[in-house]
């Protein structure tokens, strides 16, 4: 048997490992406030039981095997896990800090961290590169939570500052529901992380049985749909998965899920040329969201090496977006970033594979 990751416990299950209650609660401050990752730093605790504590547990269970900085801020990180197994992680830079005329600071940089739930994927999607590597495992709790704080340690971002975490990376995250759903509780912890629910988005490609379970336990966070076709024909070619779980279902687990009343669901709607990029489809996407407070988030197919389908043109996808906004569909068009990294997702997988083949 390995060491236990801490990361994997919650503060609850950390204060019953670790006796007394009072230094479970210091060990939880050195690794979310301090960003320690081995016992020996924590230099509070007797020594004696930071070597028992070195025998017992593990803190970090992964390590930056490789990254890619983009010119626009964005990092690809691809790291290594405990059994050798790679995930990615994204870290952007959604809003840069601004400065008034006095040097004081208006606002501080703002950051999303994209992480992934699981060692490949189950899905199958035809225009992602994950899936082309099949499914290996489920990331447990601890290495979900582990990827946001080994980014925010290496980008030097202070533990007080808070940050969006999206589950768009590897994996389908609703396919490890236990594992997501206690990593969300953990990064919501007001003595950790303090990340709240309305900052965490689950994406998924539209497990409808599994989005009626995650709006049961409440957790307060958003969700996004990968939709992606306005059809099930087209978009059981691009998912496959959509044969078990169709549209209709997902439109109607959609309208289950508890949102708050002032926010939208979003619905991310991956654009290929001569796909669905054009004003067909955006027609028939307002009838699918008639009666739901959505924003559609309208996302530049990435293109890469070995990919049948095509980048769609600025032209076409604003034609669609003014359609949809026509017709009372509030929409906007993500920005592709990291273009001049290995951006979509996989990709710095597939090229540290290829090298070591070579």
């Amino acid at each position: 048997m390995g060491k236990l990751c801490l990361l994997d416990c919650t503060k609850a299950e950390l204060a019953a490992l670790v006796k007394p209650s009072f230094r479970a609660k210091q060990i939880w401050n050195w690794i979310y406030h301090q960003y320690a990752t081995s016992f020996g730093a924590m230099q509070n605790l007797p020594k004696a039981m930071r070597e028992e504590l070195t025998q017992a547990y593990d803190i970090m269970p992964l390590k930056i095997a490789r990254k890619e900085c983009s010119s626009d801020g964005t990092i690809k990180y691809l790291f290594e896990l405990r059994d050798g197994k790679t995930i990615e992680t994204v870290w952007l830079k959604m809003k840069d800090e601004a400065i008034d005329d006095e040097g004081n600071v208006e606002h501080e940089a703002r950051f999303t961290v994209c992480v992934s739930t699981q060692v490949g994927c189950k899905v199958g999607c035809s225009f992602c590169l994950t899936a082309k590597g099949g499914f290996t495992r489920d990331l447990s709790a601890g290495e979900i939570v582990a990827q946001v704080l080994a980014v925010k340690m290496d980008n030097n971002l202070a533990a007080h500052r808070r940050l969006n975490i999206v589950y768009m990376g590897m994996g389908e995250p609703l396919d490890n529901l236990e594992n997501l759903a206690k990593a969300i509780t953990i990064f919501k912890d007001e003595d950790g992380l303090s990340i709240s629910g309305k900052r965490q988005t689950v994406s998924t490609s539209g497990l409808s049985t599994k989005i009626d379970k995650l709006g049961e336990m409440d957790l307060g966070v958003h969700i996004a749909i990968s939709l992606h076709a306005v059809d099930d024909e087209l978009r059981s070619e691009l998912i496959p998965m959509n044969k078990a779980y169709n549209i209709a279902s997902i439109i109607d687990a959609v309208k289950r899920f508890p949102i708050d009343a002032r926010k939208r669901v979003m619905f991310e709607y991956l654009v290929i040329k001569n796909k669905n990029d054009d004003l067909v489809s955006a027609k028939k996407l307002v009838k699918l969201l008639h009666g739901i407070k959505a924003k559609v988030n309208l996302i530049f197919f990435n293109p890469y090496e070995g990919s049948d389908y095509g980048r769609p043109t600025r032209a076409d996808m604003t034609k669609f977006q003014d359609y949809l906004e026509a017709h009372g569909v509030l929409c906007t068009i993500r920005d592709s970033k990291g273009l001049d990294i290995s951006a979509a997702c996989g990709q710095l997988k597939e090229k540290e594979l290829n090298e070591v083949a070579q």
